[in-house]
């Protein structure tokens, strides 16, 4: 079976007091203006930015009950640009331009190439940290947690999908920064990340090109 971290699953106030079963119009007005200002502090913090992070990633195939761990490097650059680069427990690469997806595996001298809009449809595989207008467009957001250090909430697909069905985004209340994204897909496998050293900077667009070394072996991916 092939590592878990190769499937393209890639696979994140206070609380509302006073609230009373005698306004529940009010309650749920009151929840929108939050929402709404929760979305539009993280669009302001990464609308049109290049970042990057480090990453560690929990990844759980809940049929089986397998749990694998791994870590490395993000980019992402607006709009659609993105470079994983695994560190552990092996070495490997995803990277994609907006438009072509490369996953590098050294190792095994292969690489595997295809469209990215097949893979990373409406916001899928993480595509929406390096777009955030995807998220308002792409999904019904709703405040799962508040607490005193960060907001957690819950993104639904509009669309139903085979890959993911919601996103759990936690933004910490300090600078509205993505400290942790949690997917779920529709077989309870979830892929969670967890970002630090989040570093917001000009990067290199050449960062999200691969050039295929030669003598690679190269797959084609529908």
């Amino acid at each position: 079976m092939k590592s878990l971290f190769y499937r393209i699953s890639l696979n994140l106030l206070f609380v509302i007091l006073g609230c009373t079963l005698f306004f529940p119009t009010a309650s749920a007005t009151g929840n929108e203006i939050i929402k709404e200002e929760i979305i539009t502090a993280i669009e302001k913090k990464y609308a049109g930015k290049s970042f990057e992070a480090n990453f560690t990633q929990i990844s759980r195939l809940a049929a089986l009950d397998i749990v694998e761990k791994a870590s490395g490097k993000a980019s992402f650059s607006h709009p659609g640009k993105m470079k994983w680069e695994y560190m552990e427990p092996e070495h490997h690469e995803i990277i994609t331009n907006g438009k072509m997806l490369w996953i590098f595996r050294p190792e095994e001298n292969q690489v595997m190439q295809g469209n990215a809009s097949h893979f990373f449809k409406s916001g899928a595989g993480g595509s929406f940290l390096s777009d955030i207008s995807l998220i308002r467009k792409n999904y019904t957001v709703s405040i799962k947690e508040i607490t005193a250090d960060y907001v957690e909430i819950n993104l639904v697909t509009k669309t139903k999908k085979a890959d993911i069905s919601s996103i759990v985004i936690r933004i910490s209340q300090k600078n509205s920064e993505i400290e942790r994204v949690v997917t779920y897909n529709p077989y309870n496998d979830t892929t969670l990340f967890e970002f630090s050293g989040i570093q917001f900077k000009k990067i290199d667009p050449d960062v999200f090109e691969f050039k295929v070394p030669q003598g690679t072996n190269i797959i084609k991916m529908d």
